[in-house]
C-alpha cells in the first residue's frame, strides 16, 4: 500500500470541540490574562502592603482566567455577525460555524457563574462590587457599536479587578486603590488602540468604531501621552505610599518599553502593531517586580 492509499488517522470529535471551546475562551493565547492578572496582582500587593492572603489570591488569580474567559466568549457572541469580514477574527469557533450561539451562552452562563461563587468566599464589599465587573465585562462588546471609545469601557472592566482586590484584601477603598484604577484605565486604552490598529482597515470597512479610528493620524502621540499619564498616575501613587527605588525602577523600565512600543507602531503596520500590544505583558510585569521589590525590602 502506497503512502497515498493509506487512510488518514482523524482527530477524535471530542477532541476537535474541546479545541473549539480553548479557542473560544482564547485559554489558548494568554496575552489577555496576563493584562487583567498583572494590575490585579498590583492591587493586592500594594493592599496587603507585601504578600496578600493566599486564599485570596488563589481566589482573585482563578477568578482573572475566568472572567476574561467569560469575556472573550460575550465578545465573540456579540460579533458572531462581523468577525466573518475580518482577517484575524474570519476562522473563530462562532463565524465559522463551529460553535453555536446556545453554547456559547451557557459556557458564559457557567463560567460567570464559578466566579460568583468564588467572590462568595470573600466579603461583603467585594461581592457588590463583582456586580459592576460582571456587568462591564458584559457590555463592553457592545459598545463599538455606538461609540469610538469601547477602549475605556474594556479599561474600565479591565480594572475593576482593582477595587474588588482592595475590598477583599483589606476591606476599605482608600483613594490609592482609585487612584491605580484611573492608571490602569489609561494603559488598557493605549495598549487596546494599538490593538485596534491592527484591525483599523477592516473595522472601516464593517462599520465597527474604536479609539484607533478616532485618533486618526494622531494615534501614535495620543497612545504615548496616555502612556505617559499612566507613568504620572503611577508616580503619584508612588509619592502617597512612599515607594523606594525599585518602584521607581520599575516605572522607568516601563518608559523604556513604551518608546520601543512607539517605534513599533509609528508606520501602522499590522503585525508591527500587534508586537507592541504583546510587549504589554512585559510593562505588566516589569512594574509588578518593582512594586513587590519595593514591598519586600
Amino acid at each position: 500500500m502506497s503512502a497515498a492509499d493509506k487512510p488518514t488517522l482523524q482527530q477524535p470529535d471530542w477532541q476537535t470541540r474541546f479545541q473549539d471551546f480553548v479557542q473560544l475562551t482564547r485559554l489558548n493565547r494568554p496575552i489577555g490574562i496576563l493584562l487583567l492578572l498583572w494590575p490585579t496582582w498590583w492591587a493586592l500587593w500594594l493592599a496587603a502592603e507585601g504578600m496578600p492572603d493566599v486564599s485570596v489570591l488563589l481566589i482573585f488569580t482563578a477568578g482573572v482566567v475566568l472572567m476574561r474567559s467569560a469575556g472573550c466568549v460575550v465578545n465573540d457572541f456579540a460579533d458572531r455577525n462581523f468577525d466573518g469580514h475580518v482577517k484575524r477574527t474570519a476562522q473563530r469557533p462562532m463565524p465559522s460555524g463551529r460553535v453555536s450561539t446556545r453554547e456559547a451562552l451557557v459556557l458564559f452562563t457557567v463560567l460567570v457563574t464559578i466566579s460568583f461563587v468564588l467572590v462568595l468566599m470573600t466579603n461583603m464589599l467585594t461581592i457588590m462590587l463583582s456586580v459592576g465587573g460582571v456587568l462591564l465585562a458584559s457590555i463592553y462588546p457592545f459598545m463599538k457599536r455606538y461609540t469610538h471609545l469601547p477602549q475605556v469601557v474594556l479599561g474600565a472592566a479591565f480594572g475593576w479587578s482593582i477595587p474588588m482586590a482592595y475590598a477583599a484584601q483589606s476591606g476599605d477603598l482608600p483613594t490609592t486603590a482609585w487612584l491605580l484604577f484611573i492608571a490602569n484605565l489609561l494603559w488598557t486604552v493605549a495598549y487596546d488602540t494599538q490593538y485596534a490598529m491592527v484591525d483599523r482597515d477592516d473595522d472601516l470597512k464593517i462599520g465597527i468604531k474604536s479609539t484607533a479610528i478616532l485618533f486618526g493620524d494622531l494615534d501614535n502621540v495620543i497612545n504615548l501621552s496616555l502612556q505617559g499619564l499612566f507613568l504620572l498616575c503611577m508616580i503619584m501613587l508612588g509619592v502617597q505610599l512612599d515607594s523606594g527605588v525599585p518602584y521607581y525602577l520599575g516605572l522607568a523600565t516601563a518608559l523604556v518599553l513604551f518608546i520601543y512600543q512607539y517605534r513599533l507602531t509609528r508606520n501602522r503596520e499590522r503585525m508591527p502593531c500587534f508586537k507592541a500590544f504583546l510587549n504589554n505583558n512585559w510593562v505588566g510585569c516589569i512594574v509588578f517586580a518593582g512594586i513587590a521589590l519595593d514591598l519586600m525590602i
